[in-house]
């Protein structure tokens, strides 16, 4: 496996990036729910967000941004 050659700027501005990492402390957020079980929120909540942080990853990824390119000129 090889990183692409400008692995540094996507990391910083590629919104899929920035959505997988929401998805990511979402779903860490439901596992913490399910085992201190704090009183007050729904099961499930957490999960439902990390999906939808998920799809918006998705359709990030094929969107081009603009940030990306600028490099490019």
């Amino acid at each position: 496996m090889r990183l692409i050659d400008d692995w540094r700027t996507v990391l910083r501005k590629a919104w899929s990036v920035k959505f997988n990492v929401a998805a990511t402390l979402f779903g860490a957020a439901e596992v913490a729910v399910a085992i201190w079980q704090p009183a007050g929120v729904p099961n499930g909540v957490f999960a439902g967000g990390a999906a939808a942080v998920s799809i918006f990853a998705n359709v990030s990824r094929l969107m081009a941004q603009k940030e990306l390119h600028d490099n490019d000129k």
